[in-house]
């Protein structure tokens, strides 16, 4: 059978059982089979053909895009003929190519001895950006050796001219509304978990956006409105809250924005989102990505009374008013010049922060891509050619207060930033380059990255990088045929690419399920790095570290930078003393209960950085804390530690990137061994004294502080969905913290341990549980089932070393066997103890999830409607969050135990060793310490 033939079959298989388009070409042999059959003008399949190659072929760097670059080419040269493609509709289609073979073939034309090809080639060439640095040195050497048209293309891209002839946007955008939530948007609604096996295949994923009812709403106000972009809005609440999905913004896109190109399916840009209380930070990146805007419309404020003091309801909660209506159909107008929203001639609200120079830029070029790679494109060509860079883009917004001193993250990033023209230092609201110094991919986005990376051209990881690791956690529960098709190809695209990679495609070692966040945790070798990772939860306990969505990451992969801005920080210190029978995650909770009260329900947190005084606690456990900022919606989080703790901390991330390579994961670049040296000179750096751990100056000035007191901690603290309140807009909004007494009988049907907010003190805690119930009782019943994942593997092997995994093993009813690994997920279980493989397991909710309508107390991050557990029509499912000890005992009690019996079964076990820090762990403020580094690129 030709693949000609398999493509047809797969086409009407496609559009017979799932109503579909033909799926977008990547492969080199279909499209030259195609082209063999466009060849022969009496070929049956010859009009099919040529709407394949035109219209359905991928661009960048795919094998495809390879193929069908040679032969637009040899149209191009007169070498072939088709009536249907002249020499000028080919230099269009390869306009359209973004870059890879396209660049190769159109720098080919443009070096050629036909002096009209030269220059219609010359002219294309004005308008790309995506080339790498064997098309900029191509263009050097021959600049250097005379040649007129590399002049002529050097002096264009100098300009800046493939961004100076762009079309301005619109003055005024005309929108029509559409409610998709009440309350905060999650990107599970945009982009469910449980289908994240088809992220790849963009049509089929659009499919699972809200609702199929919500998504023929949408289609019809488009159609009622041909003039208006409909905007999607999270009516009481913040959009996109949650992982940071790529394809979340991609099906918003699919349904409510335009084609990118008319040559390339199912690839959408420009769609507007908005919410009541903004844009989740890491999602508005994602919109930024694709040109399109992200409003703060601010619709709902809080009441106040005749002296403008708050109005509080019988909660203590701020009473809400509509400031103006933004009800589905409404239509308004964005007016992108006065940077207002109006209806009619009604001004509702200023939308500036939606269009900053830097926005505008995105929204002008079609996405934030096409700004990164143009500015290094035209630094090179002005170095090139021996002139300053002219100013053509937005200056990067450098921000510097004289006298003031720099909290962490400010020093970070005065560290990395790039191309920086002040001489002062930097402080929160500049907007700059920085370098990235980890990068991780995660595995249900990855497709996608590799997708992107394709897109835009490129082929390797940057040398900035200093380790980069792609994931194989979001899909370790079950090894099923939609993993086994998807994670293999993922993995030996990314290991070809220089990433380690937690699957060895060659089978050399062991595969790797890891938690991705863990690894990126260990791979993370010095608290001054600055961190990108393809997923919400990217926030490590060293470093800032920015979840990001999967084009971030890949651009953060291919050029080594990232653009952002530095975030206002929010100081957290304790006071008081810890509880013996309190586990840190209940300090976590309180934290953001403890917050909300301290600003009278305002979340400070959100979009800022959480700068952590943790002091002694070990990197590990610190984890436990910043790993939940992205439910307090902050941007990022910083742990400010003591010299001491740190340098522990840098050497147990040693021995685990040791036993990394250990079973073979380093790669030819040896990237992991190049991390161990880095962090002996880190740590070399602080036991001298000439570079300590990171701290904020003594006088840096924060957005607010919080100061967590431990005394005010005396019960479990659990995060409740509160899935029955009767304020929709307050259910799943992680803001709900209550103590374990409110609770008290409340029936539990799973427990869940695992996912990324555990570590191997918690699996030590299970075990120490075990003995106690063991010792006390004889035996040990399970009157609701358990679920138990270890974050990794080293994790386990310690575990068995040191005999606690025994203990484990001897009440499990299920054992994971890497040999005989899971082909289906689970849909009922036992009252019994699972040892899980290591990975999400149930907080990612794409494979394995509880019982429809279960009450599950976890130790999960997920709150969302539907991500851990789904709705019954008699009861509605609940993910309730807590520690480690208050899951195992729920479970074996089969309900939430009284505050008495939770003493008593934790009584002998060291859950939580933190104490605060009594001196201020600040820097004295020096002016000339944190001058940013000027490193042009």
């Amino acid at each position: 059978m030709s693949l000609y033939t398999k493509y047809m079959e797969e086409i009407q298989t496609r559009k017979t059982e799932l109503g579909l388009n033909p799926q977008p070409i990547d492969s080199a042999e279909l499209v030259s089979e195609i082209i063999n059959q466009i060849k022969d003008t009496n070929n049956e399949h010859r009009k099919d053909s040529l709407h394949f190659f035109i219209f359905n072929t991928l661009p960048g760097t795919t094998s495809a895009a390879g193929v069908k670059a040679q032969f637009l080419k040899e149209i191009i040269l007169g070498e072939e003929q088709v009536a249907e493609i002249t020499p000028e509709f080919a230099f269009e289609l390869l306009s359209h190519m973004k870059g890879g073979p396209s660049i190769e073939m159109l720098i080919d034309l443009a070096f050629a001895d036909d002096a009209k090809i030269a220059a219609q080639a010359a002219e294309v060439l004005k308008t790309q950006v995506f080339l790498y640095d064997a098309d900029m040195e191509r263009l050097k050497a021959a600049y250097e050796a005379g040649n007129a048209i590399a002049k002529e293309l050097l002096e264009s891209f100098a300009q800046a001219e493939f961004f100076t002839k762009l079309p301005d946007i619109e003055e005024k955008i005309e929108v029509v509304t559409y409610i998709a939530g009440e309350g905060d948007i999650s990107t599970d609604l945009l982009s469910p978990g449980n289908q994240a096996h088809s992220r790849a295949d963009r049509e089929l994923h659009g499919k699972c956006m809200i609702t199929e009812e919500a998504q023929q709403e949408i289609v019809a106000l488009q159609k009622k409105h041909p003039n208006a972009k409909v905007m999607l809005i999270a009516e009481k609440g913040t959009m996109g809250v949650g992982s940071s999905r790529m394809s979340g913004v991609n099906n918003v896109a699919l349904w409510a924005g335009k084609q990118a190109s008319p040559y390339v399916p199912f690839i959408n840009i420009a769609p507007v989102v908005a919410g009541t209380n903004g844009i989740a930070p890491i999602f508005l990146t994602t919109v930024d990505v694709t040109g399109g805007i992200g409003l703060d419309l601010k619709n709902w404020v809080k009441k106040v009374d005749a002296d403008g003091n708050t109005v509080t309801d019988a909660n203590g909660d701020a009473v809400l008013e509509e400031a103006y209506s933004v009800a589905t159909g409404t239509v308004l107008t964005i007016n992108t010049k006065e940077k207002k929203l109006y209806n009619g001639d009604k001004e509702l609200v200023d939308i500036s922060s939606a269009f900053t120079p830097q926005k505008v830029e995105f929204m002008r070029a079609g996405g934030s891509y096409a700004v990164v790679f143009g500015k290094k494109l035209q630094t090179f060509a002005a170095e090139t050619l021996g002139i300053e860079t002219p100013l053509v883009y937005a200056p990067s917004k450098e921000i510097s207060h004289a006298g003031q001193g720099l909290t962490a993250v400010e020093k970070i990033f005065n560290r990395n930033a790039v191309g920086v023209l002040s001489n002062t230092p930097l402080h929160a609201g500049s907007n700059v380059r920085v370098k990235v110094n980890i990068v991780g991919s995660q595995d249900t986005t990855g497709p996608m990255t590799a997708q992107e990376l394709e897109a835009m051209a490129a082929s390797t990881i940057s040398p900035l990088v200093d380790g980069a690791y792609q994931s194989g956690c979001h899909t370790a529960s079950v090894w099923d045929s939609k993993a086994q098709a998807n994670i293999p190809k993922l993995m030996a695209f990314m290991n070809k690419f220089g990433l380690i990679t937690a699957r060895d495609p060659k089978g050399v070692y062991h595969a790797m399920t890891d938690v991705i966040h863990k690894v990126l945790n260990d791979i993370t070798i010095d608290d001054r790095a600055i961190i990108i990772g393809g997923d919400s939860h990217t926030r490590m306990s060293k470093g800032v570290a920015f979840g990001a969505d999967s084009g971030t990451v890949a651009v953060a992969l291919a050029t080594g930078e990232s653009a952002m801005p530095i975030p206002d920080s929010v100081k957290v210190t304790f006071k008081g003393k810890m509880a013996k029978h309190m586990d840190f995650r209940d300090v976590v909770h309180a934290t953001q209960a403890q917050m909300l009260k301290q600003f009278g329900g305002e979340n400070v947190f959100q979009g800022r950085i959480i700068e952590v005084h943790i002091g002694t606690l070990m990197a590990d456990q610190a984890f436990t804390f910043t790993d939940w900022t992205a439910e307090m919606k902050a941007k990022a989080s910083i742990c400010i530690s003591n010299d001491e703790t740190l340098i522990k901390s840098i050497e147990l991330a040693k021995s685990r990137i040791q036993i990394m390579i250990n079973k073979g994961m380093d790669n030819e670049a040896q990237t992991l061994q190049g991390l161990i040296d880095l962090a002996d000179k880190r740590i070399a750096g602080i036991q001298s004294g000439e570079e300590p751990a990171l701290s904020p100056d003594d006088n840096a000035k924060y957005y607010a502080e919080v100061v967590v007191d431990l005394d005010q901690i005396v019960e479990p603290m659990i995060a409740d969905p509160d899935v029955n309140n009767d304020d929709v807009s307050k259910r799943y909004t992680h803001d709900v913290i209550r103590p374990v007494s409110f609770y008290n009988d409340k029936p539990v049907d799973l427990g869940f341990v695992g996912s990324c907010m555990v570590h191997k003190g918690d699996m030590k805690i299970i075990a120490h549980m075990l003995r106690n119930l063991e010792k006390k009782n004889g035996s040990i019943e399970f009157k609701a089932p358990l679920v138990v994942a270890p974050p990794t593997y080293n994790i386990v092997d310690e575990l068995k070393a040191e005999g606690d995994w025994d203990i484990l093993a001897k009440y499990a009813g299920f054992e994971f066997d890497d040999a005989k690994p899971k082909t289906a997920a689970r849909t009922k279980y036992e009252n019994i103890l699972y040892l899980e493989r290591p990975g999400c397991n149930l907080c990612m909710g794409n494979q394995e999830k509880a019982e429809p309508g279960d009450t599950v107390i976890a130790t999960s991050t997920r709150l969302f409607q539907g991500r851990v557990v789904a709705d019954t029509s008699e009861k509605k499912g609940e993910s309730l969050l807590g520690s480690t000890p208050l899951v195992v005992l729920s479970t074996v009690l089969g309900r939430f135990p009284t505050i008495e019996e939770y003493k008593s079964a934790v009584e002998g076990i060291d859950l939580t060793s933190f104490t605060p820090v009594e001196e201020a762990m600040t820097t004295k403020f020096n002016a000339g310490e944190a001058v940013p580094v000027k490193v042009v690129s």
